[in-house]
């Protein structure tokens, strides 16, 4: 008997659940409250910075790496559901892993946006810290590095078994030291008139050209074309790739394209058209651009100055009026 009301079994369990719940809220309140005035009011000298909108694209850029790594796993799974102790054709193979492989190239495309766009926004705020550098370094191990070397390893050289997952392993460790070479070098006071170039291929181009490159060859996998040979000349791009990776080739960062870069009538036409003819040939277009920027670092110190200036978008006024480095790599 409640307030002159009688009730059943069921309702008084639910009324004492309820005191209980507002019991434990109220000792919650009570322990939150003190633990606030317990702590200093001024904020610690040595707590890092931490902008919302850059680490808010890099968790986004995290967050496609992880669930591209998720779905080369779920692919996996349900080939080895599916086949049992018997090992499936290369045909099969490719037809019940292809929806989950082609997730993850989209996942790992997703991640190279988010990575573009976090250090364009840390440079047009000036909002660079050191807690920026090593989580976008930690999110690019997982996007960058983990997703495409799994992806590729099962995608298309899952015919070589553990040698596919060795060459993996290898473009995974090289791109590590690479982000690790990135953050010591970026620790060094800058210098005056220091250039803004990459030394050796970024991390984020390399796992594009996996993506796209794996793309295209799931698009010949539906058309019914056989790799052949392709798997062992794969194999040996995924190790130059590394190479180049920790090599001590120059590449252009492209830090001076941003908002507030100057076009012509005809810049904007020829990105038009590019975009538009990405679009149509959506599988082979990636692979095109991501290999024209991994041949032109081989090729610039070859290329006269002045054109290298136009090709990126460079002037004798960019020192003085760039806004400040960023904090990453693109």
């Amino acid at each position: 008997m409640i307030d002159g009301w009688r009730l059943g079994e069921v309702e008084a369990r639910a009324y004492c659940a309820c005191l209980s719940f507002e019991l434990i809220l109220r000792s919650f309140q009570i322990a939150i409250g003190e633990i606030n005035s317990r702590m200093p009011r001024e904020r610690d000298p040595d707590e890092p910075k931490i902008y919302f909108l850059p680490n808010l694209m890099t968790a986004l850029n995290l967050a496609c790496g992880f669930f591209a790594v998720v779905m080369i796993v779920v692919g996996l799974i349900e080939v080895q559901r599916r086949s049992g102790e018997v090992k499936l054709p290369d045909k099969e193979y490719y037809e019940i892993s292809k929806r989950y492989y082609e997730y993850a190239i989209l996942l790992i495309f997703g991640s190279c946006l988010f990575d573009l766009l976090d250090g364009r926004l840390a440079r047009l705020g000036g909002q660079e810290s050191p807690f920026g550098q090593e989580f976008d370094s930690l999110a690019d191990i997982i996007s960058f590095g983990m997703a495409p070397a799994m992806l590729l390893s099962r995608a298309v050289l899952f015919p070589l078994g553990n040698t596919g997952w060795a060459i993996a392993l290898i473009y995974l460790v090289c791109g590590a030291m690479r982000l690790a070479r990135f953050n010591c070098l970026a620790a060094l006071p800058k210098k005056p008139g220091a250039s803004t170039d990459f030394r050796g291929l970024p991390i984020p181009m390399a796992a594009g050209f996996i993506a796209s490159l794996t793309f295209l060859l799931m698009d010949l996998y539906k058309n019914d074309h056989e790799l052949g040979m392709w798997k062992y000349i794969l194999a040996g791009a995924m190790l130059g790739l590394s190479l180049l990776m920790i090599s001590d080739i120059r590449y252009p960062s492209f830090k001076k394209v941003g908002f507030r870069t100057r076009g012509t009538f005809s810049a904007i036409v020829i990105a038009v058209l590019l975009i538009y003819v990405t679009v149509q040939f959506r599988y082979v277009m990636p692979v095109v651009l991501f290999s024209i920027y991994l041949l032109y670092g081989m090729v610039r110190p070859w290329i006269s100055q002045r054109l290298r200036k136009e090709i990126e978008v460079e002037s004798d006024g960019d020192e003085e009026s760039a806004p400040p480095e960023s904090r990453k790599e693109v």
